[in-house]
């Protein structure tokens, strides 16, 4: 049995150099490694492309690391929420690839299964196809889409072990799962690390052939983008 434990963030991030590529999980704020991205900041790790469904808010998650410039190029499905990364991008400061969200996550999966590319109608007609393959299965177009090819994948799961067995819960469960095992290194950020034999195998998400290294967080603060309550 390989143990894969890692003291904390930030031994889990070392190696990320400037200028590689990195995944991160979570949607919005759902499901985000909190711990990692704040100790990405802290690293003052720069020129990095990261692959994310978005950037978070202005003052958490990604967002810490647009308000220091320390990321180049955003390859994401949606710009809201983020004032920062909206600015950076309408003034040029930083590069977009906007992507469909299902185009998004099936890139991300095919890089998981090793598949290193497949086509889909998503995007056909509209400047998301420039330049790329076209297909016609049934009568219909499909654009060719390549597979992510990352350095790091950065994940976030509500339990895990020493060797790496996951567990998501909820919509936290979105594009952590196929971001795990998706990069040459996959670091997972656990709420609870337990020990070898704890975890049900029929809960298991993400088995630990696909993670490099795990630790369990400090804290997390799970901020809620958009509350809506109900009115009396």
């Amino acid at each position: 049995m390989i143990d894969k434990r890692v003291k904390n963030a930030k031994e889990a991030i070392e190696g990320i150099q400037d200028g590689m590529t990195l995944m991160l999980g979570g949607f919005g704020l759902c499901g985000i490694p909190e711990n990692s991205i704040n100790a990405l900041v802290e690293s003052d790790v720069k020129e990095v492309t990261c692959i994310s469904n978005n950037a978070g808010v202005d003052d958490f998650g990604l967002g810490l690391l647009l308000q220091k410039r320390q990321i180049k190029k955003m390859i994401s499905s949606y710009v809201g929420e983020n004032v920062e990364f909206e600015r950076q991008m309408l003034s040029g400061e930083l590069e977009v690839e906007l992507t469909p969200q299902g185009t998004l996550a099936e890139k991300c999966r095919a890089a998981q299964a090793g598949i290193p590319a497949f086509y889909t109608p998503a995007g056909y007609g509209t400047e998301i196809a420039e330049g790329k393959e076209v297909k016609d299965f049934d009568g219909k177009p499909h654009i060719l889409e390549h597979a992510y090819k990352a350095d790091y994948s950065i994940v976030k799961a509500w339990k895990g072990d020493h060797l790496g067995n996951l567990i998501f819960k909820g919509s936290a469960r979105n594009f952590n799962h196929p971001m795990a095992g998706a990069a040459k290194i996959t670091i997972a950020e656990v709420e609870e690390l337990v020990e070898p034999g704890e975890l049900d195998p029929n809960e298991i998400h993400i088995p630990g052939i696909m993670i490099q290294r795990i630790f369990q967080g400090e804290k997390f603060e799970k901020r809620i983008e958009q509350r809506t309550v109900r009115t009396k």
